[in-house]
Order: C-alpha cells, then structure tokens, then sequence
C-alpha cells in the first residue's frame, strides 16, 4: 500500500491525511477534491535542500510548474527555496504570493515583450535564455529600462533520458535551447557575453523528467562542465552558475523505482567538484529544480464513484466523477498510479477494475487494471501522487468545472483553491447583441 507523509488508516478503516478523515474531506469539500499533505510537502522541499547543500554550494528551485498558486509558492518561499516560472502568469502568482523576486528565475522557450518588462520590473534573479531571438529581445527591453540582467542560457545537451518521448528535452531535437553538439551553444554564450545589457552568469540544461537512473545526470552534468571549461578557454569568461534542471523521479505505481534524493545530489555535485579540479575551474553554484519530486507525493485525489460497466471475460470498468479535466496524464502520457477505496482503505483488494473519467471521450481513462476491494457505488477513490501536473494541466473540457483543493496540516483542511461553478465557465463568455434574444 503506499502511504507517504501524513496519510494513515484509522480504526474505522479510512484513509486519514494530516490528521483529517478523508471522508470528512469530502462531505466538506465534495468531490473531485485534490488534496495536499502539507506537512508531506514541506518534508519534500526539506530533503531535497538538505541533500544538495551537504555537498557544498547548491540552490534547489522549485518548479512551479507541477503546482502553482498563492499557498504553494508561499510554502516554497518559506522553506528557503527558489522558485522555477516558465510564463508571466506563474510569475505574477509568485509575486502575489510574496516570494522574494531575487529568488526566481524565469524560464520558457518564447516569452513575449510584456513578460520580460513584467520580470525586469519585479526584479527577478535570473532569466533564463532558450534562443538567439530572445537574446535580442531581453537586450533590447534592458536598454530600455536601463538595466543590466544576470541570465542563464539554456543548453541542449544531446543526453537522451529513459523516460517518456514527450518528456524528454535534452536530445538534440527539441525546441529547447542551444544546440551543444553543432556549436550553436559556443555560439549563443559568445553573443551573450558581448550583449551590453547581459550578464552571462550561468548555464542551463535539463534533461527530462521521471529520471531513476543517476547516469544520464553525471553524464550530463560531465558534458556541461567541460562546455564551461572550452568557455573559459574561448572568451575567457568564468561560469559561476550551473543549473542542471530538475527530472528527479517519484513513485507512482509498482515497477518505479526512485533513488534516494541524496544519491541525485552525490552524482551531481561530485561531478561537478571532480570536473572542476579536471579542468582547473572554480567550482560554479550548483542548482536543480524539482518540481514532481516536491509536489507530486504530496497530492491526492479523491473522487466518489458512479456508473459500472463490465465487458464479459475482457474487463470491468468503474466511472468516477473527475476525469482527464482534472488529470490528462493517464490519456497523454500513458501515467500510472497507485489507488485505493479511502472508505475502504483496510480491505484486501479483491477485484481488477479500470477506472474511466466522465468525459464524452474515449481515451478518459485514469487507471488501467487496478485492484480494488468490492467496489461499489458511493465509495470513494483516492489516487495518490497526483499533486504534479494535475491542476497545472486540468481543463474544462466538457464545460466541467475544475475541482477544489484542499491543504490539510495537524488535523486543519484549508480551501487554497475553490470549487469552479458553472457561473464560472461563463464568466469570460460575451454573446453579441445580434445574437440576443429579443
């Protein structure tokens, strides 16, 4: 069974999660209703931190990405990281949050004019640079405000991760970044370094994500260091800052088998002390960037069961209240999970069931052969490690309004996101006079 953090089972037989019975969750809250263990969470952005700063320099930011809004990025900002944004809306909900500006570093492969004045404004710590468009551009916007940005070029590694194709970012075909291999990476550091309004402080490069292996990442940040090596040789210009991204894997469903989070930090920060002797270079600050492995334990979902369907000797389908609105991973990458009856959380599985979304779509599906006590109509699903990803990628397909979510700590729920309704779906919605009844 796989309990992380805060989740127990009480004497009445149902999942508990920080101190609160997920049933009361859900006669509270209703359903579909994601749920973070805060304690879990901040354990998470603990370990990871504790991990890295034993070796010596290290940043962990987190990737707001997985999960992003007010109360996430203000428990981020409180346990001392520094916090990943890939666009002006992840930015401004930072800042809203009160997360320190020079603690952000602002990622994504096409910001516009109106996200880079909104970072230079906030005065975030790093921009991170994907292509020479965008060098261009941010020196221009500098000039403009008359200031001059600390950034990080994103590299292209060519390092390919056994993980899933649409998570992969490192091989060399990929809209991400400098190409290492083809010299358009030397080429890219060249002309940051002689862009007025620049500082070239460091680089960046990410591999994929869901990574168990710790090969690709001593490989990689191999790679990455002898690049800063060759940059010294050829402009003479020191990097102080590597940032090898995020990529670290969890456990979501049997056969995934994560590694310690000290044995990511021993192969990257040894590396990079080994290669820095190797080459004679200073040793830069090492930053990583999780996102999953911070969020994603932390979450789950519950959902109250609804219709059946079973395909005589083929299988037995149970219908939830959520679907891929509020998890498209399963219909998208395939993702497994691991799931349990929270009102029957001490019983023995004793059926093989697959579980179907509500939507008007055929690929709705949440889990594949799953075992289950007896289910029936009424019971509650909990599918566990759904707090990356899930929300950040939910939708209101259908016109299915988006769940709430719920923080729960020392027997306290808290609403840190509410319930859409569907006077919500038609807030943005404008019906022309011509079109209006008479």
């Amino acid at each position: 069974m796989f309990l992380t953090g805060t989740m127990k089972i009480n004497a009445q037989g149902h999942l508990v999660i920080g101190g609160i019975d997920t049933l009361e969750l859900v006669k509270e809250f209703g359903t579909p209703l994601w749920v973070v263990d805060e304690e879990g969470l901040r354990y998470n952005c603990r370990v990871l931190k504790e991990a890295f700063s034993r070796w010596g320099d290290a940043v962990v930011a987190y990737a707001s990405k997985s999960l992003c809004n007010l109360a996430i990025c203000r428990i981020a900002a409180q346990e001392g990281l520094a916090l990943d944004v890939v666009s002006g809306g992840e930015l401004f909900t930072a800042l809203q949050a009160g997360f320190p500006a020079e603690r952000i570093l602002f990622h994504g492969n096409n910001k516009d004019p109106e996200e880079i004045r909104m970072a230079l404004q906030a005065g975030v710590g790093r921009i991170i640079v994907d292509n020479f468009y965008e060098l261009e551009l941010l020196n221009s916007i500098a000039e403009e405000y008359g200031k001059n940005v600390d950034i990080l070029l994103r590299i292209t590694p060519g390092v390919e991760a056994h993980t899933h194709e649409y998570i992969q970012t490192g091989q060399i075909d990929s809209k991400f970044g400098f190409t290492l291999t083809d010299g358009q990476a030397m080429e890219g550091v060249k002309a940051a370094v002689y862009s007025p309004r620049l500082n070239l402080t460091g680089l960046h490069c990410h591999i994929g994500s869901q990574i168990f292996d710790m090969d690709p990442f001593r490989y990689t940040t191999a790679l990455m260091m002898e690049f800063i090596a060759q940059i010294k040789e050829e402009t003479a210009q020191e990097i102080a800052e590597l940032d090898l991204g995020g990529g670290f894997g969890i456990f979501y469903a049997s056969g995934d088998q994560p590694v310690d989070p000290e044995e990511w930090a021993e192969a990257v920060m040894t590396t990079v002390q080994e290669k820095a002797r190797h080459y004679n270079l200073r040793v830069p600050r090492v930053i990583v960037e999780p996102g999953r492995a911070i969020s994603g334990p932390a979450g789950v979902t519950l959902y109250t069961i609804g219709s059946f369907k079973e395909v005589s000797g083929i299988r037995k389908y149970i219908a939830v209240d959520g679907g891929m609105t509020d998890n498209i991973r399963t219909a998208l990458y395939g993702a497994k999970y691991s799931a349990i009856l929270a009102n029957k959380a001490d019983q023995e599985p004793v059926e093989t069931v697959s579980v179907a979304g509500k939507c008007c779509e055929s690929g709705d599906m949440l889990l594949w052969d799953v075992k289950l006590p007896r289910v029936e109509s009424g019971d509650i699903l909990a599918v566990f490690a759904t707090g990356a990803y899930n929300y950040s990628m939910s939708s209101n397909y259908n016109r299915l309004p988006r769940p709430a979510m719920v923080l729960v700590n020392q027997g306290c729920a808290d609403l840190i996101l509410k319930r859409e309704t569907y006077e919500d779906l038609l807030r943005n919605d404008l019906l022309p006079d011509r079109l209006k009844l008479e």
